[in-house]
């Protein structure tokens, strides 16, 4: 398939370990084959193709429903260079170990070769990937996610220099599951998982923790972010990246619906990303940004014609649906916080017979996922597929805090901005296994997914603001889950959030003041915009109060935090840290 002889070795050395019965290579050409095969097996189940076109649903195993944070290692050859956030271990002692799992793990199965492009193929952005998989769900999921193309496979005759993932189902034993990467060597190893985030090899082992080890050699920022371009009625696009930990709203924002009033005064959202930034310095000095993925790979639960409905329209046609309830009566599907009308007659995600109007339990699993294709979306931006990106005038951080963080904040400069992004901290999720609602620390929403020493990734952070100089964008913090004494959110969310970032983009333009606190500069509750929005003068400004005592503790648990990293936490954040400290004894 390829003059490649390097990619050719390694497939040859991969199917002599894994003794599959037959290798095929994937070039998106061949995919209703596989369709009808995964039919066959049970692996997939065709939905109404009259409603959902071109829409299927997958169960996974009840024991495989979610990120294995912690079998998940960072090989390298230095513990160090993982850094105290991350499991780490020798790459040969993981070779050693996973080898043995591998060994004969594909006997009467089909080997899948997946070449795939991270990115415009034709973009500076771009990087080439090949999955080796025998997981027909695998291979259909990365052809949404990825750019899979007789294209990819041109390139990669010239191009040596690909990221190698070996990825194989085996048995499912979470006992042996291992996800594996080796930043050194550019590869990932995966096995006894069919979860995407474990299995999507491409998506954040790739995108994130091999990206950004690349990144910072090559100096550059591969970053858990969305983008999206705000376009004002004169017809002028600001584009903003933003952090979010998973289940944060992160994918509500990327495809947010204007409030009513900014609609009708000509306001449009763009989407560009919805996940993952890659970001390098352009040419005139500036950040710019490009989406490396193909698809969206998104959390269903509580996903609705109210909360997200061009998320909704973009999985209305060619999307795998996982763990979600499957409708016996019209095929259609089902999960909690679609509508209020749950089938009476369906299967719930473990296949069981399910009555939503009398079932105690739920009928979708909490992290059900949608992977559907990016040019679905209804707001997809123009300049999706730019090879040269788009540039970003905001970066904006956000987590779950009920008392601490205020609803909106700007860092005073870059370096400020690292700082803010550092000290992120939020509430797991189900998109993890572990307890859900714990508080952990979530530094740009990146800490299961840095490739590398985090104390190092916030001086490459720093060194970046360092080369943007003066043309780094602003940096603001988001807070949409502030609550009042009765625990009831004091914010409205979802597409009301774009009124905040209306007075980012302000601030970007210098068009509006701000108000100098301790933490940042912040508006006043007057310059939010509040028309035809029930949000109480109070209630703004409980949302924009800054709790000294609190702010205090935070301190001290930051400092703990950045003590970690022990030498690696750069001295600028120190700093930052103190100048905060100072600021609050002066409050």
């Amino acid at each position: 398939m390829t003059r490649n002889k390097k990619l050719n070795d390694w497939v040859s050395w991969a199917a002599a370990l894994c003794r599959p019965d037959e290798v095929v290579w994937i070039d998106g050409s061949n995919l209703e084959e596989l369709r009808e095969k995964a039919l066959a097996s049970g692996e997939l189940v065709r939905l109404n193709q009259e409603k959902l076109p071109g829409c299927y649903l997958h169960r996974s195993a009840q024991n495989d429903v979610a990120r294995s944070e912690g079998k998940t290692f960072i090989c390298t050859e230095s513990k160090v260079d993982a850094g105290p956030t991350n499991n780490w271990e020798k790459p040969e002692t993981m070779y050693n170990r996973l080898t043995p799992l591998f060994d004969g793990s594909m006997k009467g199965r089909t080997m899948y070769v997946v070449p795939y492009c991270m990115g415009p193929i034709e973009s500076p952005f771009a990087k080439l990937g090949v999955e080796i998989t025998d997981s027909i769900y695998v291979v259909l999921n990365m052809c949404i996610m990825t750019r899979v193309s007789k294209d990819v496979i041109y390139a990669l005759d010239y191009y040596a220099n690909f990221v190698r993932g070996l990825h194989s189902t085996a048995t499912l034993d979470e006992n042996n599951r291992y996800i594996c990467h080796f930043p050194e060597d550019l590869t990932i190893w995966s096995i006894n998982s069919g979860y995407g985030g474990n299995a999507l090899l491409g998506k954040k082992c790739f995108a994130l923790r091999i990206a950004s080890f690349q990144a910072r050699r090559e100096g550059w920022l591969a970053e858990h972010m969305l983008i999206i371009g705000i376009e004002n009625p004169q017809g002028k696009t600001h584009y903003i990246c933003a952090a979010f930990p998973s289940a944060c709203g992160k994918t509500n924002l990327a495809m947010i619906v204007p409030p009513e009033v900014y609609t009708k005064a000509g306001y449009k959202v763009w989407c560009v990303g919805d996940d993952i930034a890659w970001l390098r310095i352009g040419r005139d000095g500036r950040l710019w940004a490009v989406n490396p993925e193909n698809g969206y790979f998104g959390v269903v639960p509580g996903t609705s014609e109210i909360t997200n409905p061009n998320g909704l329209q973009a999985m209305r046609t060619d999307t795998i649906f996982t763990n979600v309830v499957y409708n016996n009566d019209d095929g259609t599907v089902w999960w909690e916080g679609l509508d209020s009308n749950p089938p009476e007659n369906g299967t719930d995600w473990t296949g069981q017979p399910w009555n939503g109007k009398t079932s105690h339990l739920k009928g979708a699993h909490p992290n059900s996922r949608f992977t559907a294709f990016a040019k679905n979306c209804p707001t997809i931006s123009p300049e999706f597929d730019n090879p040269e990106g788009v540039p970003i005038s905001a970066i904006v951080f956000g987590g779950r805090r009920a008392k601490t963080a205020p609803l909106v904040y700007q860092a005073r400069d870059f370096e400020h901005g690292v700082f803010i992004g550092s000290i992120i901290a939020s509430e797991t999720t189900a998109a993890a296994t572990g307890a859900v609602g714990v508080v952990r620390r979530d530094p740009m929403a990146m800490m299961p997914f840095c490739g590398y020493n985090m104390g190092d990734y916030f001086d490459h952070w720093i060194q970046m603001g360092k080369r943007l100089k003066k043309k780094a964008p602003l940096i603001f913090n988001v807070n949409w889950f502030r609550t009042d004494e009765e625990g009831r959110f004091l914010w409205p969310g979802f597409r009301e959030n774009l009124r905040i970032v209306d007075w980012m983009i302000k601030r970007c333009e210098g068009s509006i003041d701000a108000v100098n606190t301790p933490i940042g500069y912040m508006p006043t509750p007057e310059d939010i915009n509040s028309e035809d929005l029930d949000l109480s003068m109070a209630a703004a400004a409980e949302l924009l109060t800054v709790n000294k005592e609190l702010w205090k503790s935070e301190i001290e648990d930051i400092r703990a935090f950045y003590s970690k990293f022990n030498e690696h936490t750069p001295r600028e954040l120190w700093s930052q840290l103190s100048m905060l400290e100072e600021r609050l004894d002066e409050m």
